[in-house]
């Protein structure tokens, strides 16, 4: 695949992502762990998510289906480690800030990645990356200077003759690095008690719903952001003022009207709008009373025997009283 180029690119805040997926999972049994699923997302999608402005993204592993487009790569021999990895992705690269990942961060976001690319350009470090809870490096949560790594990297091949089995302490070493503690963005999955942890934040973290939106989305392939608010005022005005089945059937339809015009978060927002205001009018039907002059009047003869005090004639056909009772 061709590397992912995003429309509204900044040039001056550009950058290439390498992310990290070929691992061999030993601590998972050898499990795929780029594809294990957190919040109904796979970790590497996830990651991939909070890169999804770079101007390059690499994936180094092999080729698999992702929720957006990458470019490919691998390291020789595959399974020669995270600094040969590494090496293979920045190959790929062109930017002189690169972020650098694994593919196993549950809560990576797009703020962290911003945070640590306005830290790298606004000192004068050679990376900037994250600490975890226990004050630990992760140097793959990182953004560095692409000049620094491949000088580093060139100075390891000429010492050692070759990358393979390197560890990454041995080309972090020789940076000037700046530390950010989060023990939540650098929290990575290494075990099944990991993935099962983090599963279960998913859900407790109070944002359930935009995880929710953010797996649907992935899984529809759709890059759409709205205004979510707005959807769900329509649902709830839709639920109240007609019935309780019209929200979702009426957010569909939005959607459906939305598309068809296709247009981006305004042509929801606007088909949301029209929406609302029907339902609130149907609403207004349903409560709003008829104005008494409409009320239809009494018949001429009954309304003359009320006026004169008299009552009406029973029918003819009406029994009288039971007076032998």
């Amino acid at each position: 695949m061709t590397a992912y180029e995003p429309p509204d690119a900044v040039p001056g805040d550009a950058y290439d992502a390498v992310v990290l997926a070929g691992g061999a999972a030993r601590r998972l049994g050898g499990a795929d762990k780029p594809g294990l699923r957190v919040g109904g997302r796979a970790l590497l999608d996830r990651g991939l998510g909070a890169c999804a402005d770079a101007g390059t993204t690499v994936v180094v592993a092999d080729p698999r289906p992702t929720a957006r487009p990458v470019r490919w790569a691998r390291e020789e021999p595959p399974g020669a480690g995270p600094v040969a990895a590494l090496d293979a992705g920045l190959r790929h690269t062109t930017a002189e800030a690169v972020v650098v990942l694994s593919a196993d961060l549950p809560f990576l976001e797009v703020a962290t990645v911003r945070r640590l690319l306005t830290a790298l350009r606004s000192g004068g470090a050679e990376g900037v990356l994250l600490t975890d809870a226990d004050g630990r490096d992760q140097p793959l949560v990182a953004a560095y200077r692409a000049s620094a790594l491949r000088r580093e990297l060139s100075a390891l091949t000429d010492e050692h003759g070759s990358l393979t089995g390197l560890p990454l302490r041995r080309l972090t070493a020789a940076l000037d690095l700046t530390r950010v503690p989060d023990p939540v963005a650098s929290f990575d999955c290494d075990t099944w008690d990991d993935l099962a942890t983090a599963r279960a934040r998913i859900r407790e973290h109070g944002h359930v719903l935009d995880e929710w939106i953010s797996a649907v989305k992935d899984e529809l392939g759709i890059d759409l952001d709205v205004d979510t608010g707005i959807l769900l005022d329509l649902a709830r005005d839709a639920a109240h003022g007609v019935a309780r089945p019209a929200a979702p059937l009426t957010t569909f339809l939005v959607g459906y009207a939305a598309a068809q015009g296709k247009g981006g978060p305004e042509a929801v927002a606007e088909a949301a709008r029209k929406a609302v205001a029907l339902a609130l009018s149907w609403a207004d039907e349903e409560t709003s009373e008829a104005p008494s002059d409409s009320k239809p009047d009494a018949t001429p003869d009954a309304e003359a025997d009320t006026t004169s005090g008299a009552e009406p004639d029973a029918p003819a056909s009406a029994p009288g009283p039971d007076v032998a009772g």
